[in-house]
């Protein structure tokens, strides 16, 4: 595990996490402290708490409306269509590799 200084709302913040994950920590914590500075900017909304809340409400609404209502990739998280992405793609390789001695 390493730590990662983040700052939200002008608050740091000191958090741990999985060798290589850090980017995409940083990456997150940038991307809410963008979501609850816009809400504490744009409304009479008082309190880090309700900041809080309501931009993980409009963060939650973002992922829901990711997902696929139906179809072979219903209910999969976007790490998991992801995950199957890159086996297709390794399939694929493998399946056109051979080709590649042709020309």
């Amino acid at each position: 595990m390493i730590q990662v200084d983040v700052n939200i709302m002008g608050q740091a913040y000191k958090l741990s996490c999985k060798e290589g994950e850090d980017r995409a920590l940083r990456e997150a914590a940038a991307y809410l402290d963008a979501k609850m500075c816009a809400i504490r900017d744009s409304s009479r909304v008082k309190g880090t708490d309700r900041i809080a809340v309501m931009a993980a409400l409009g963060m939650t609404t973002e992922l829901l409306a990711t997902k696929s209502p139906e179809g072979p990739l219903s209910g999969l998280s976007l790490s998991e269509v992801k995950q199957k992405m890159t086996q297709m793609h390794e399939v694929m390789d493998q399946a056109l590799t051979p080709q590649e001695n042709l020309f």
